[in-house]
């Protein structure tokens, strides 16, 4: 049984079954409230799903690319569900939640707000869908970033789907494939530093 936590945009929380099967998804497209709704949305997932904290069997994290305060709530989530029961912790590019479930070739999009966009390139023909990315550019400078992959259909998301990143871990699982590192993906550096 796959936990699923994402709040690199909005925040989604999802349960879905060792054979895909989604059982719950709940979710908010506050771009600013993840704080005050994680607990609420992970409570809520399980309970839809009829399940306790004791079936989950894995926990998956969305990394990013996604602003630095919003992104730690889903990935501080993720880390303390997993360590408190000692289940496997699962890091996904949040992207890939949609990139590997499209039927051809895609480019993801997603707001880096500051007149930013992050996008990764997929394409069908390869277990590893990602080729390119994440990666940050201006909107208007975004078909030269893409480069050959330019003329690819685009999909620009305002949302993550935390059941689509427990189907990209499942994958990852069967086929033995390497994660991602456990780290925040941010969309760029926080503004606030520690004097050194």
């Amino acid at each position: 049984m796959f936990l699923s936590i994402d709040s690199s945009a909005g925040t989604s929380v999802a349960v879905v079954s060792a054979t895909g099967d989604v059982l719950a998804e709940t979710s908010s497209e506050d771009p600013r409230g993840h704080a005050e709704i994680i607990g609420v949305l992970l409570r809520d997932a399980l309970s839809s799903a009829g399940l306790s904290g004791g079936d989950v069997t894995h926990v998956v994290m969305g990394v990013g690319p996604g602003p630095f305060t919003g992104l730690r709530v889903g990935m501080a989530a993720a880390i303390a569900f997993s360590s408190s029961r000692s289940l496997p912790l699962l890091p996904v590019i949040s992207h890939d939640s949609l990139g590997f479930s499209a039927p051809g070739d895609l480019v993801v999009v997603t707001d880096a707000r500051r007149g930013e966009v992050a996008f990764s390139v997929y394409l069908a023909n390869q277990l590893q869908r990602r080729v390119i990315g994440p990666e940050l550019c201006r909107p208007e400078e975004l078909d030269e970033a893409l480069g050959a992959h330019s003329g690819l259909s685009r999909l620009e998301a305002s949302s993550i789907p935390a059941s689509g990143l427990a189907q990209v871990a499942r994958l990852y699982l069967e086929n033995s494939l390497d994660f991602p590192a456990a780290q925040p993906v941010y969309l760029r550096a926080p503004d606030v530093t520690m004097p050194s």
